[in-house]
């Protein structure tokens, strides 16, 4: 192979690696905008209380409304698309658990998504499926895009 060719391969390669590596600002942006809670499970009994809800994203913040408008949670969320399912962990700096992260599995379609996640109980791991059986410590939420 002539050295210019192996040159340029090689700075394929590394542009190619570099972006396989860059954080998923698409899997962020892809979630922007005010979801509302329709449906919501915990330790595998409804979860009314959730439902109303909002979860907001903007750039790699996170915030949640109650039904009335006030704040919740609100902090930094990060995703992870290299697992199946996609992990999201949400690190709080408002509200009852600053300094506490919630540790999750989301999907997303469309206008739907899906979030599974130990935040009635942090102790837990991250979820590995989309339910919350009694005694799991996970919630299971549905949200549809509001705005």
């Amino acid at each position: 192979m002539h050295p210019l060719t192996s040159r340029i391969c090689g700075l394929i390669l590394g542009v190619g690696l570099v972006l396989a590596c860059a954080p998923p600002v698409n899997a962020q942006k892809a979630l922007e905008g005010t979801w509302t809670a329709t449906r919501a499970e915990r330790d595998g009994k409804a979860a009314a209380d959730v439902i109303g809800h909002r979860l907001s994203f903007a750039g790699d913040h996170f915030q949640i409304e109650s039904k009335d408008a006030k704040t919740v949670y609100a902090g930094s969320f990060q995703v992870d698309l290299s697992t199946t399912p996609a992990a999201i962990d949400f690190d709080h700096a408002e509200g009852g658990l600053r300094g506490e992260a919630w540790k999750g599995i989301y999907a997303l379609d469309g206008d739907t998504l899906i979030i599974c996640d130990n935040a009635e109980d942090l102790d837990k791991a991250r979820p590995a499926a989309f339910e919350a059986k009694s005694g799991s410590g996970y919630i299971l939420v549905t949200f549809k895009r509001s705005s």
